[in-house]
């Protein structure tokens, strides 16, 4: 039980870097990408919509995959 307590911490921590990483990754291909999404998105696009899913989709299971190592 107490072992159990102490990786409360550890799990937050990689719980934060797993955030701050999905968030700068999308961030990053945001500005890459020379289409506006959050416009498209809401002008009511329902491709861009999608394509940022998919985007943020990939970019986390590569992000669990790296941090699962």
């Amino acid at each position: 039980m107490i072992l159990e307590l102490q990786k409360i911490p550890e799990t937050i921590l990689w719980t934060v870097l797993g955030i701050i990483l999905l968030y700068g990754s999308v961030w990053v291909y945001d500005r890459l990408d020379p289409i506006n999404y959050r416009e498209a998105i809401r002008q009511g696009n329902i491709a861009a919509g999608l394509v940022v899913a998919s985007v943020i989709l990939a970019m986390g299971g590569i992000i669990v995959c790296i941090l699962a190592t």
